[in-house]
């Protein structure tokens, strides 16, 4: 049998550190335009209490997405040794391409994929480059896109990106802003012959009727910008909250029940980092479903409080780290099942098994 398995992963973890602490002197608004006249010590204690952040990433001023896609490729490429003219298939995760540090204006033409597909050097035109939006689980998708390439026999080896920066398309006035970084990861992958191991089921759904409005694009919060043609990214929070606790956990059942796989044999859920508070209840929500007592956390590796939430970025970059050694705290071995999974923008979600 066929599968599609992990040989390679790279990531890309911008420079810039932005702590809680630096938007101190921030002005917030509420949805309605009234200021937030709450101490700025206060509103980043809840924050920080809620979500887990402390810090998160930024991409330099000359940095795009597409470039930190393709240092995330490159890592993986350089650390396998893996040939670039062997890809057959190149696909970026992203939502909002290439945006220039001080606007808002989304740049997709050429796709990121043809831009980083450029950058590496890549002159094989069989190497087919294009672009995923599918918000936050889109890098997830595109991995189960890739699967279904390799197990076709389409093709041999894929190279899977996902990159953003979030930080540019945020309303410095809206306190969801806080939640929200840059960053990319990469992961390469190749059809092998097996059974019990490499991808070995997933699933995904998109609840769009009652739910595609929790993220989209809106005008800024504070009242002297309503005139503004710019638009940032605004999300329901708390609808958010309760939409992936609803159904986040059954669609990760669903992909565990189609691979055939008990909860008791996962080793590591590797979780979209939204929201910390969230993805401990969508864990303890998983547990639930199977009759399963409290999970213990440590099945559950997590950067959010010092990279923030990158979208599509999140999970790739969290099992780069984790397949690295950077989390020291958390170890693969052969044999180990992991989840990845993610829900985001759309309302999208998604849930994958893997075997190592």
């Amino acid at each position: 049998m066929i599968r599609s398995f992990i040989v390679a992963t790279g990531s890309c973890i911008p420079e810039v550190i932005l702590h809680n602490e630096d938007f101190l002197a921030a002005r917030f608004f509420t949805k309605e335009g009234t200021a937030i006249t709450q101490e700025p010590t206060d509103v980043l204690h809840r924050f920080r209490t809620i979500t887990g952040i402390a810090a998160r990433r930024y991409a330099r001023p000359e940095q795009q997405a597409s470039e930190l896609g393709f240092i995330a490729a490159q890592q993986a490429l350089t650390s396998s040794g893996i040939d670039a003219e062997t890809l057959d298939y190149l696909i970026v995760a992203h939502n909002f391409g290439d945006v220039v540090h001080g606007s808002n204006r989304v740049d997709q033409v050429p796709s990121l994929a043809s831009r980083i597909k450029a950058r590496l050097a890549i002159k094989n035109p069989d190497c087919v480059a294009y672009d995923m939006a599918f918000g936050c689980p889109g890098w997830v998708e595109a991995v189960i896109q890739a699967n279904y390439y390799l197990r076709s026999g389409d093709a041999k080896r894929c190279l899977v990106i996902g990159t953003e920066t979030l930080s540019r398309v945020v309303d410095p006035h809206d306190r969801d802003t806080l939640l929200f970084s840059d960053g990319s990861g990469a992961v390469i992958l190749e059809a092998r012959s097996s059974i019990d191991a490499g991808i070995l089921a997933h699933h995904t759904q998109t609840h769009a009727h009652q739910y595609a409005s929790l993220l989209q694009m809106g005008k800024s919060y504070d009242p002297a910008l309503q005139e503004s043609p710019d638009r940032f990214m605004k999300m329901e929070g708390r609808k958010l909250y309760e939409f992936a606790l609803q159904h986040v956990p059954a669609v990760i059942k669903q992909a565990l029940d189609k691979a055939q796989v008990p909860l008791t044999q996962i080793k590591k859920v590797l979780i979209h980092q939204a929201n910390e508070k969230m993805d401990v209840a969508i864990l303890e929500r998983l547990f639930l479903l199977y009759g399963e007592a409290r999970p213990d956390l440590q099945l559950m590796p997590m950067t959010i409080s010092w990279l923030g939430n990158s979208s599509v970025a999140t999970v790739p970059t969290l099992l780069d780290l984790l397949l690295q050694g950077q989390l020291p705290e958390h170890q693969m071995e052969p044999g180990d099942h992991v989840i990845l999974a993610s829900v985001g923008a759309g309302m999208n979600i998604n849930a994958l098994v893997y075997r190592f």
